[in-house]
């Protein structure tokens, strides 16, 4: 590491834009890791420093650099702060990041967002990419299933579902144990989901 880079990153953490500027400008490698393999980019978006990833981007950091935990500045943004970013997310997706890649879970983005029932965010990353809505994780769970098995079952996870189901998630995709969103909802008493679900199936003709 140059003598540059923990003064970059450590900005970055703390979200000094002149400070990040600095570094850059004497020197600092603007994919330079500490020691949990996280860079300056991953550092501002965990903290959702838009403006500190905004000149990091500019200077060509990499969305998809992954750390030891295998969290990337991309996936963060759904899990970002208490709502996950959209702004955050809008931002790196100027740079082009690839929407494939995957967590330590084997998810995408919209997975741990779902689960933790932040709609904006949802709302959005379906709206303006292509991600695949359908994505499977080691644990055989779908976003759709990650807001109904780990969600409250209240407002902002049924919400969550809504969103997921007019994005055309497929609610029939079962988990590991072939146990759908929808027996899982009504295992749960979650009766909002249930009905979404009941009615999604209907609707695709199951």
């Amino acid at each position: 590491m140059n003598p540059y880079d923990r003064p970059l990153l450590d900005a970055a953490g703390r979200g000094d834009t002149a400070a990040v500027g600095a570094a850059l400008a004497a020197g600092a490698a603007v994919d330079a890791r500490d020691a949990q393999l996280r860079t300056a980019l991953l550092l501002a978006a965990l903290a959702d420093h838009v403006e500190v990833a905004g000149l990091l981007l500019a200077a060509w950091a990499d969305p998809d650099a992954a750390d030891a935990r295998a969290d990337s500045p991309w996936l963060v943004t759904g899990v970002t702060g208490v709502t996950g970013s959209v702004r955050m997310m809008r931002l790196l997706l100027t740079a082009g990041p690839d929407l494939t890649q995957p967590n330590r879970f084997g998810g995408i983005s919209p997975i741990p967002a779902a689960e933790r029932g932040h709609t904006a965010y949802v709302r959005a990353v379906l709206a303006e990419t292509a991600i695949d809505v359908d994505h499977v994780n080691r644990l055989g769970w779908t976003a759709l299933l990650e807001a109904v098995v780990l969600g409250d079952g209240g407002p902002r996870h049924e919400e969550v579902v809504a969103l997921l189901l007019a994005a055309g998630a497929d609610a029939e995709l079962a988990d590991l144990d072939g146990v759908t969103a929808h027996e899982h909802a009504v295992r749960r008493g979650f009766t909002g989901m249930a009905r979404l679900l009941r009615e999604a199936g209907r609707g695709a003709g199951r």
